[in-house]
């Protein structure tokens, strides 16, 4: 008998957790990235992470299951401990493969298969997720592109003036993050959580009121932050119109 849909989901997730980020010391990392296919720890780990699942899903006719998970797991980490760098686009891609494995295993297991090109086409024919997901991707992409733009002139003003001494597109990754985090709060109408975080971002900012072009620099923000929640603003009041409509 078959676990419940959900609950199998959660067994298997529970498993790779403990397998990639509880029971792997950096130690044990570095010694995989040194010795690659020598590394005893990585058939130890890829073996983990059968054996877990194994246990936690209480199936014991699911032998198969474990082996599959281990034999995936130790390939995929196999192919990561062999690219020339240890970034996080390895990372992801890492751990995208081993979730599309228990993805996959999950839906073998359930007998959910056949339902997933209908889930998809039911997804993109939904009012709500098709307004959600060009929200966001408007919020995200569209309108850094314009404020970029808008603001472009005052950022070449200051940096001729000074060398700005910002880490590499931080400017770029703030918006994004606050631009999802004010229109996440619009959408669940936690209204308030928008000033804390203009407050927070302003707190922040004019800690640094000693620099030489530090008011330039601080309007410049300014500008640039109420022109990002501004927009972010009238498109997640235009959202919620479209999906009450």
């Amino acid at each position: 008998m078959i676990a419940n849909g959900t609950i199998l989901a959660l067994q298997l997730l529970l498993a790779h957790v403990l397998t990639d980020f509880v029971f792997q010391t950096p130690k044990q990392i570095q010694q995989k990235r040194t010795k690659k296919g020598k590394s005893k720890f990585l058939y130890f780990h890829a073996i983990l992470s059968g054996l877990l699942a194994y246990t936690f899903l209480q199936q014991w006719q699911l032998w198969y299951v474990a082996v599959l998970i281990s034999v995936t797991h130790f390939f995929i980490d196999f192919w990561k401990l062999h690219q020339p760098e240890d970034n996080l686009k390895n990372f992801l891609i890492d751990q995208f493969l081993h979730l599309l494995v228990l993805s996959i295993i999950w839906l073998l297991l359930t007998k959910n298969t056949s339902q997933v090109i209908p889930l998809l086409l039911k997804m993109f024919s939904s009012k709500l997720v098709l307004t959600y997901l060009i929200g966001y991707l408007i919020i995200i992409f569209p309108i850094g592109f314009i404020i970029g733009k808008a603001t472009q002139s005052w950022q070449q003003e200051i940096a001729k003036e000074n060398e700005i001494n910002s880490l590499k597109k931080a400017g770029r990754f703030i918006g994004i993050f606050e631009r999802i985090l004010v229109l996440t709060f619009i959408l669940s109408n936690n209204f308030s959580a928008i000033g804390f975080l203009i407050g927070a971002k302003s707190i922040l900012r004019f800690s640094d009121k000693d620099k030489d072009n530090a008011r330039k620099q601080t309007e410049y923000v300014l500008i640039g932050t109420l022109m990002s929640f501004s927009l972010t603003i009238i498109v997640g009041f235009l959202m919620r119109q479209i999906v009450l409509q």
